[in-house]
């Protein structure tokens, strides 16, 4: 199974939002054959996501998983887990086989996930910035963590969601302050309200792949974000998430498998 890290960008994920293993793995065939890459599998949806059923589902799956843990259930209510629960979870993933694990920037420190909590000294830390995290004590428990999971033979996707707009300069200064930690990929989510803002993520992206070594994807949210989950990843995004059929458990604002599968190959087409 490919490493998440080498997969050629940009990597078409099937977001996989289900209760039950076997509703999973029939959701996973069907990504696979609408010309998913990869999956991103939302175990907090699951009813049970123990080392086995997860193992089940990384079997019965051909392509590679990436695992999260948002702490929602499948129609988004609270699933109230602690974040020693939570980060407990990524562990079971990665012994059952899960190429990749999503660890959010609050990772460690749960009151990071509602706003910024440390000294605003940098460009990202302006605008009261979600799931930012500065403290070196935190920072070192993840360094840790990641190399925790690194031991267990997967990768670490390192995902940021600020929950406002940022400027150029705030994001790249934001994905080099994560790189320092040591992840396989990074994953920065900013907001776009107008659209100067979308313009903004579009030149974001390009000046990314030029400054961060590690792979990226970087999109927006909002009123104007769309656009940004398909245009950033042609531009060298390493991951576009999407949903292969609608249903109450989907992001809404994730775009469709199979368009953006046909807008990747035409663009390939023509390169």
């Amino acid at each position: 199974m490919k490493a998440l890290s080498s997969l050629r960008a940009p990597a078409v994920a099937g977001v996989i939002r289900e209760k039950t293993v076997r509703a999973a793995i029939a959701e996973i065939k069907n990504c696979m054959y609408h010309g998913a890459d990869m999956i991103d599998l939302h175990m907090s949806c699951l009813e049970n996501s123990d080392t086995e059923s997860l193992r089940k589902i990384v079997e019965g799956s051909k392509l590679p998983i990436l695992a999260l843990n948002y702490n929602n259930l499948y129609a988004f209510e609270k699933a109230g887990l602690t974040e020693e629960e939570r980060v407990a979870s990524f562990v079971r993933a990665a012994e059952a086989g899960a190429a990749g694990i999503d660890m959010q920037g609050y990772t460690f420190h749960r009151p990071s996930k509602s706003g910024f909590c440390g000294e605003d000294k940098y460009s990202f830390t302006k605008g009261n910035p979600k799931e930012v995290v500065t403290d070196e004590a935190i920072i070192s428990k993840q360094c840790e963590f990641i190399e925790k999971i690194h031991s267990l033979g997967s990768e670490v996707l390192l995902s940021c969601h600020p929950g406002i707009p940022m400027n150029c300069e705030q994001v790249v200064d934001l994905a080099l302050f994560l790189e320092k930690r040591g992840p396989d990929i990074i994953k920065i989510v900013t907001t776009a309200p107008t659209e100067e803002d979308l313009m903004e993520s579009i030149r974001t992206m390009t000046v990314l792949k030029k400054e961060i070594k590690t792979p990226i994807s970087y999109h927006t949210n909002g009123k104007w974000g769309n656009l940004s989950r398909i245009i950033n990843p042609l531009l060298g995004g390493q991951i576009a998430f999407c949903v292969d059929r609608y249903s109450e458990s989907s992001t809404i604002e994730q775009l469709d498998l199979q368009t953006v599968k046909a807008a990747v190959d035409a663009v390939e087409r023509i390169k």
